[in-house]
């Protein structure tokens, strides 16, 4: 696995590949993977002739009160599951690679970044649209990989590359859980014995809701009121937001119908926490605990 640091070892790089007929995915992490990044890059392997992935928290998607400074971080961890994983580079840039001391060339994106997580945190997809833009001028892959557990992420990165005309395909992928169903994120580590005993609420209400989907209920308020009664039981849950979103525009909906989207985000202590599901989308199976 080749290790890359600069732009310019990435370029040539996939340049070599493309010559040689190659087909390239790019999977974007901030590092500090686990079982959900990895079904990322088996995608990848399956789908392209070669994976890049790169490992970069990026600085410019964390506002001034979040968790830049104490995001984990491991590369020596990181490194062993992308070999694992078969990853053929990983891009690892440091923070001035990417950003000159000047910078000051963003991508924004409207509507679709003003509903629930764009709510709370206000500049963090300009500085998504921003990193996954440059990341896709460096690499130029042909297939870029991303979970649905950032479900808005994706919405935003597929509008995003049909509407400036990159020349990628967007993939999602399914999440990736636990075995009590929570769903997997670097931020996990955070959590206290008790508040990832409590984190299951989230999880537990992505499955009373979509029993009801299942049930034949279309009606938002209703979807709604059910989930937020079902988090309001645990005491360690403070409820940023619960919605149904349409799937593409990312807007409220009073009824719902296949591809739309069920959201919440909350914190447990002082850990933010996001899951959601997709209407029409195959149940997830989590186990009662």
């Amino acid at each position: 696995m080749i290790i890359a640091k600069t732009i310019q070892q990435v370029r040539d790089q996939v340049c070599a590949w493309k010559g040689a007929g190659q087909s390239i995915g790019l999977c974007p992490t901030m590092g500090y993977l686990h079982e959900g990044h990895a079904s990322l890059m088996a995608a990848s392997a399956r789908l392209c002739d070669k994976t890049v992935a790169s490992v970069f928290v990026n600085p410019i998607q964390f506002g001034p009160n979040e968790d830049l400074a104490d995001y984990p971080r491991d590369f020596e961890h990181d490194r062993a599951l992308l070999e694992t994983e078969g990853v053929d580079l990983v891009f690892h840039p440091d923070a001035d690679e990417m950003y000159a001391a000047d910078f000051c060339t963003f991508v924004d994106i409207d509507v679709l970044s003003q509903t629930l997580c764009g709510k709370s945190r206000p500049i963090h997809f300009r500085g998504v649209c921003t990193v996954i833009t440059k990341l896709l001028n460096i690499v130029g892959p042909d297939k870029i990989f991303f979970g649905q557990k950032d479900a808005q992420q994706l919405a935003i990165v597929r509008r995003m590359v049909r509407d400036l005309n990159f020349d990628v395909e967007v993939v999602g992928c399914p999440i990736v859980r636990e075995s009590d169903g929570l769903a997997k994120s670097s931020r996990n580590t955070y959590l206290s014995v008790k508040e990832r005993q409590a984190a299951l609420i989230l999880s537990r209400s992505v499955r009373l809701g979509q029993a009801m989907v299942a049930g034949g209920e279309r009606r938002s308020e209703k979807l709604l009121a059910a989930m937020r009664g079902k988090l309001a039981g645990e005491p360690m849950a403070e409820v940023e937001y619960v919605e149904v979103v349409d799937g593409e525009s990312m807007q409220p909906v009073d009824v719902f119908k296949p591809g739309d989207l069920v959201a919440m985000a909350v914190r447990i202590g002082t850990t933010r926490l996001i899951d959601n599901f997709t209407v029409g989308d195959p149940a997830i199976v989590i186990p009662e605990v």
